[in-house]
């Protein structure tokens, strides 16, 4: 069994919350973990530092098959990062690429995955890329939706909005644990003490609430404010913009809604996310 904990979304669900969760948790300090420190703990499959040395060339012209073929050795040296679990954040769609699968399962030890109302996705993503609202509705449809290689980052599949829940979804295993954005809404503490029951931990609830509220929407969104978040696209005017759940309702028409839902009514169904 390999090491690596998969903390899994599409973009925009929910994943830099509880990566913030768990290093207040884990690492208990005394006060609220630093956001801009959050690589210390919990890596990042798409950090295109970790494929400086396998491709052995500065990044410019990296091209898709340069990487794919080190995607599994990288993923093999990031198991060394600390010795117990390595926590991977990851965008990626559990599918293969023409060189090979984008999540090795080889050095997987489990999985977190969240799944957030694809309607609030949409307009939490547009504003992230820089795109309208119409733009990003497709882009969530497209089942050849991906990334590109930038200078900070490597290439990443998403395929459509659909395709990536059930990519990760489908089959129940007891390594994979799916929670849903809207109950750590709603529940915080009995969504956040499931995830540390999933890990083997049951913490004392002091220390629960404790890293909950230290990771809340409120002290993420201020700590942006003082110090800006080094994950925040240059396309954004800022990283953590609302954190509600339904704000859909003001943000897309009715023709943008029923396009979701035509889109992406068995995963929306699947979810609770039907209007």
């Amino acid at each position: 069994m390999g090491k690596i904990v998969w903390l899994a979304s599409y973009p925009k669900s929910g994943n830099t919350w509880l990566r913030a969760f768990l290093h207040n948790l884990l690492r208990n300090p005394e006060e609220a973990y630093d956001i801009n420190r959050i690589a210390d703990f919990t890596l990042g499959d798409s950090d295109l530092r970790w494929y400086l040395g396998p491709i052995g060339r500065p990044p410019g012209d990296w091209t898709r098959e340069e990487v794919g073929r080190v995607r599994a050795s990288v993923h093999a040296t990031m198991t060394g990062a600390f010795p117990d679990s390595v926590f991977v954040k990851t965008h990626n769609a559990m599918v293969a690429d023409r060189t090979g699968p984008m999540i090795t399962l080889a050095e997987t030890a489990a999985a977190i995955y969240l799944v957030r109302n694809p309607l609030d996705v949409a307009v939490s993503f547009a504003d992230h890329l820089g795109k309208s609202l119409d733009e990003t509705i497709d882009f969530m449809a497209d089942p050849g939706a991906e990334s590109l290689n930038t200078e900070r980052a490597v290439y990443q599949i998403y395929r459509s909005w659909s395709e990536h829940v059930l990519s990760w979804t489908e089959r129940p295993h007891p390594g994979l644990h799916v929670l849903r954005y809207e109950d750590m809404l709603a529940e915080p503490t009995g969504t956040f003490r499931a995830v540390a029951r999933f890990l083997g931990l049951d913490p004392p609830r002091p220390r629960l609430e404790r890293a909950i509220r230290r990771s809340s929407f409120r002290v993420l969104q201020e700590q942006e404010r003082r110090h800006g978040f080094a994950e925040r696209s240059p396309l954004a005017a800022k990283f953590f913009r609302e954190g509600k759940a339904g704000q859909w309702r003001r943000a897309l028409t009715p023709e943008q809604a029923d396009r979701m839902v035509a889109s992406h009514r068995r995963q929306m169904e699947r979810f609770g996310y039907l209007p």
